[in-house]
């Protein structure tokens, strides 16, 4: 091992050990959502088709008189995007603490990142 490569794991020991478990969470899921060819939620922008992956925050049923809508907040570690899907109450698979991969149009809506009716992908539980 050379002194560069001996210094580099001696800062990855040290930040390991220094940070809170919010951080080394929120670094393994960036690390994640990368591997699996999400762009950082942080980068995405409204009118932009995006790909973002991450951890299902979570999910809530919204009655609403015309229209019902399940709404999830999908956290990549790097920020949350809003994922609504209109007309749905429940749909399988979808659940707190779920992987997923989900495309589709970024929209803004009381100043929060919002994909409708997006395409997705659930991970397999781990």
């Amino acid at each position: 091992m050379t002194t560069d490569e001996s210094r580099l794991s001696l800062r990855r020991l040290l930040h390991r050990l220094t940070a809170s478990e919010a951080e080394i969470e929120a670094q393994e899921l960036r690390r994640e959502s990368a591997e699996s060819g999400g762009m950082p939620a942080q980068q995405c922008t409204r009118g932009q088709v995006v790909s973002v992956a991450g951890r299902l925050r979570t999910v809530v049923y919204t009655p609403r008189t015309n229209l019902p809508t399940l709404e999830a907040d999908l956290y990549d570690g790097s920020d949350v995007v809003t994922l609504v899907w209109l007309g749905r109450r429940h749909i399988a698979g979808i659940e707190p603490g779920r992987h997923l991969t989900a495309r589709g149009r970024v929209a803004v809506r009381d100043d929060r990142k919002v994909i409708y009716n997006p395409y997705y992908e659930l991970e397999s539980p781990k």
